[in-house]
């Protein structure tokens, strides 16, 4: 639990208390190598702080599968509509290897909002990531599959590094052979 503390602290600055509690809420799970963690057409009950793994957002497009993002260690996840609406999901969360979370259920996390100091980072989180959303979709959407894989790997190298290559190939928008082609013309 201690990642979770200080990544939470890191934001906000926690009190005895508040910490006590935030350990109460929040409970580690281990997904396996491609456990769905979120499916679609269910409504997504928890959200995820990532200890260590892997893990891919993706949905179907004709039956073909689309990756939108793949996190790693100390980041949070959830399907944000569907978490934070209580409607189902639309997309697709899987461990792509053994991936230890903390998680969090929405009952819980409203008991957890009480707590100002919890609040206050809830905040904080949800603006950042609201801004990095922002930034990202202006930024990629208007990329090359080029400038998006250099901008994965100067940014995200972690990605780039654990991730399946057809997985990285979609989220950039390529197919597995231009993304070879890409990876030895940047080496």
């Amino acid at each position: 639990m201690t990642e979770l503390i200080n990544f939470i602290n890191n934001f906000q600055k926690l009190d005895h208390e508040t910490e006590q509690v935030v350990c109460k809420y929040f409970k580690e799970e281990t997904f396996k190598k491609n456990e769905l963690i979120i499916d679609e057409g269910r409504i997504c009950s928890k959200i995820y702080f990532i200890k260590s793994g892997l893990v891919r957002r993706f949905f179907y497009n004709d039956a073909e599968d689309s990756t939108k993002w793949i996190y790693t260690d100390h980041q949070f996840i959830t399907s944000l509509s569907s978490f934070f609406e209580q409607k189902v999901s639309m997309e697709l969360f899987q461990a792509c290897e053994e991936t230890k979370v903390y998680s969090l259920s929405y009952a819980d996390e409203l008991i957890l909002l009480e707590y100002p100091l919890f609040a206050k980072f809830h905040i904080k989180l949800l603006r950042l990531y609201l801004s990095k959303l922002n930034e990202f979709h202006h930024l990629f959407v208007a990329m090359n599959a080029q400038e998006k894989y250099q901008y994965l790997l100067e940014s995200f190298p972690q990605i780039i590094v654990k991730a399946k290559m057809k997985h990285i190939a979609s989220l950039i928008g390529v197919s597995q052979e231009t993304l070879s082609r890409i990876r030895a013309s940047i080496i």
